[in-house]
């Protein structure tokens, strides 16, 4: 399945039915009033998160989302019957944006979490509305008010809890390969992820995780250079970044510097985010490199972890370790999320 994360489609709400011109007619009743019924409601477009949904590969497909008009007023001061709405289905995590203007409609994090992106026009209101004592067989009625239109754009954002951030070949597929049932990818050259992958990770019984690998970052991915940079959004949301850094690098610590002021120059508040180093492949260094490694002052500065995916190494205890940043972050969500449920 192809990995989409950006779409932009057009939607129109439902027109409000026109208001109808009518006199009573009935037998004994020479001179009836006006009885002409008001116009029923343009449909609204609505967008719904769906857990089931993980791209935004069927926009590619359809762009045009279109609601029922509003039917118009009739006889006996009937009102017409409101059009339908329309429901757009995305996957959780999906932004969206009127593409005209810039602002954000939606932010779709939650299964089952809708907002209204277009809303219906109004239905015209009948004549029997205007009958005054002055005026009592008014002979016209007014018409609908055009449903809403909009250009938007949508943005998908992996809600993943974890977020794996490296140099390409840094090891972060074969490490989400160990971690998780995901099968990315994996070859010896840089770029083999060209698509965000994302793992669910078992930490213990009732513990779990997403973790998300997104493709390898280079110097300048926050102006456009490389790979990277088509993902930064997936991990915005992440309660914790997980950075990795080559065991064989010449200065890790560099590497790290250009890793975060890659994140800072694309969103300020990544670097707020907790984190954690490792430093991958050690699986591969002689006895004497790894006590170097170990001894250093580079490693200890950055309380970096030595891991290894092809043994093993380190990883259950990165599991574990992992697991408080995301209890962490739960629960300050089912917080946000009990504070803003309406009072029952």
């Amino acid at each position: 399945m192809n990995f989409i994360d950006t779409a932009t489609i057009h939607v129109k709400a439902g027109d409000g039915g026109n208001g109808h011109i009518s006199f009573r007619r009935e037998k004994y009743v020479p001179k009836g009033g006006p009885d002409g019924g008001n116009g029923g409601n343009g449909g609204n477009v609505v967008a719904v998160a769906d857990p089931q949904l993980g791209t935004l590969l069927d926009f590619t497909y359809k762009r045009h989302y279109k609601a029922k008009a509003g039917n118009p007023g009739g006889k006996n001061r009937r009102t017409g019957r409101s059009g339908e709405d329309i429901t757009i289905r995305v996957p959780c995590g999906t932004v969206i944006r009127d593409k005209d203007t810039g602002e954000q409609l939606a932010d779709l994090e939650r299964p089952g979490q809708e907002v209204v992106l277009a809303k219906g026009g109004f239905g015209g209101r009948g004549n029997s509305e205007f009958a005054t004592s002055v005026n009592q067989a008014p002979r016209h009625a007014e018409p609908g008010t055009p449903g809403e239109e909009l250009t938007l754009e949508l943005e998908l954002k992996l809600l993943a809890d974890v977020g794996l951030v490296g140099f390409p070949n840094a090891g972060k597929s074969t490490l989400i390969s160990v971690l998780s049932a995901a099968r990315p990818k994996i070859a010896d050259y840089p770029f083999t992820t060209l698509v965000p992958n994302l793992g669910l990770v078992r930490a213990g019984e009732s513990r779990s995780y997403t973790i998300a690998d997104i493709p390898g970052l280079i110097e300048g991915a926050s102006e456009g250079k490389g790979l990277g940079h088509q993902f930064l959004r997936h991990v915005e949301r992440t309660a914790v970044l997980l950075f990795l850094v080559d065991s064989q690098s010449p200065d890790s610590e560099a590497d790290l510097a250009t890793l975060r002021r890659e994140l800072q120059r694309y969103n300020p508040a990544m670097l707020e985010k907790p984190s954690m180093v490792c430093l991958t492949k050690v699986d591969v260094l002689m006895d004497d490199e790894r006590e170097s490694l170990e001894q250093a002052e580079a490693t200890k500065r950055l309380q970096a972890r030595l891991i290894s995916a092809v043994s093993g190494e380190g990883i259950e205890d990165l599991k574990q370790a992992l697991w408080p940043y995301i209890e962490h972050m739960r629960a300050q969500r089912a917080a946000e999320d009990e504070a803003q449920a309406p009072f029952q």
